[in-house]
């Protein structure tokens, strides 16, 4: 990765850790390890950057790491030789990563059965894809290297349909909408993402009402782009935020996060090219609570 530095009088710990997916800590460990330069010279983390600089990173360092298989009470939807079709809960982080290397969904899988491509490494054996920790639903993973090609192909291509529920604050006014923004790092927060032009790739989230309720709206969405909190950021964008999102809603929100459920995928087998199709009913946090909005409005 290579970044042009335009600001001034920042240390380069703290402008790696706004401008890029990486801790403070990890950029720290990067830097020690000679893996990050500025204009082709080792500098230190409290090196402060100037209009200019050449910032490379050499993202093949890798933590010495120990992912330790866990044994966990995973939700297998369908399971072949070459795929596995999970329902993640809300509250499970999907791959170890900043530090986080146990109690994940790869530690469960890892478990459940040594069959899992390494196309994307040590860290996450199997993982095509990802949805948020918060986020609950389906997740497919990929046991060995070839379907795990032919799948990120497809992801890529746009042949992989995935549907989500939701739950927004507000009462949303039209029966359907397309949002088209891009979307691109918060500079003032790293864990964020936000509706921006600049350093952002373009991202479009198709929305049908499901139904409406005093306070709250109950919808389904398409992805046609898959950004990293893509849902979350254009809901919040639009005014309509994700209900208890403790991220990007400015209401309180519980231990439980977001109100988003991956519910139905669709795709096609990667080796016997056949049409597979997958649903997930909603957690029962989610299920409870409309039941909460149903009796409001009898």
């Amino acid at each position: 990765m290579e970044l042009v530095v335009t600001d001034n009088d920042i240390r380069l710990d703290k402008y790696l850790a706004l401008n890029t997916d990486y801790s403070r800590e990890y950029i720290s460990k990067m830097l020690d390890n000679g893996f990050i330069l500025v204009n082709d010279k080792i500098v230190k983390a409290s090196y402060k950057i100037k209009e200019g600089d050449k910032i490379i990173l050499d993202e093949s360092f890798k933590e010495d790491t120990d992912i330790v298989p866990t044994k966990m009470d995973l939700d297998i939807v369908y399971e072949d030789q070459d795929v596995i079709v999970v329902n993640k809960p809300s509250g499970l982080t999907v791959h170890p990563g900043s530090g986080n290397y146990t109690n994940t969904l790869v530690n469960g899988l890892m478990y459940h059965t040594k069959e899992l491509s390494d196309i994307g490494g040590e860290e996450r054996p199997g993982i095509v894809h990802r949805i948020d920790k918060d986020t609950s639903g389906l997740l497919l993973i990929a046991k060995n290297n070839k379907a795990h090609s032919v799948l990120s192909d497809d992801f890529k291509n746009k042949k992989v349909k995935r549907k989500y529920i939701a739950l927004i604050n507000g009462v949303f006014p039209h029966n359907t909408a397309t949002i088209d923004a891009p979307i691109g790092r918060d500079k003032n927060n790293r864990q964020k993402m936000t509706v921006t032009e600049e350093n952002s790739k373009n991202a479009v989230t198709h929305l049908t009402v499901l139904k409406r309720y005093k306070k709250h709206t109950l919808i389904s969405l398409l992805l046609e782009t898959g950004r990293t909190h893509q849902i979350r950021v254009h809901m919040e964008y639009i005014g309509y935020p994700i209900f208890n999102d403790p991220v990007y809603s400015k209401n309180q929100a519980t231990e439980f996060g977001q109100f988003l459920h991956s519910s139905e995928m669709d795709f096609i087998h990667p080796i016997r090219k056949e049409e597979m199709h997958f649903e997930a009913s909603l957690p029962k946090e989610f299920k409870e609570f409309i039941n909460e909005l149903e009796q409001e409005i009898e």
